[in-house]
């Protein structure tokens, strides 16, 4: 099989399904990449590594919601269409 931009699409939706799915108190606390110890940093310091990736989940999770919820229908449909 190909590598074509289709499944480099379907990569991407899955990957950012996965992301939205994570829930923060039954995964990621267990990592260690909660609310309350990604947040811990003094005033003018540089947010640690864990504390940007965090960040990252929990923006992906704000702005990717909605948008998301199409996405996924119109793959559903083109599947559906055309196998």
């Amino acid at each position: 099989m190909a590598f074509t931009l289709w499944n480099l699409f379907e990569a991407t939706l899955l990957c950012l399904n996965a992301i939205c799915v994570l829930n923060e108190e039954r995964f990621l606390s267990k990592v260690g990449w909660s609310a309350r110890s990604a947040n811990v940093q003094g005033f003018g310091e540089q947010p640690s590594a864990k504390a940007q990736v965090f960040n990252l989940i929990h923006s992906i999770r704000t702005v990717v919601r909605i948008p998301l919820i199409f996405l996924n229908i119109l793959t559903i449909a083109f599947k559906l269409i055309l196998g």
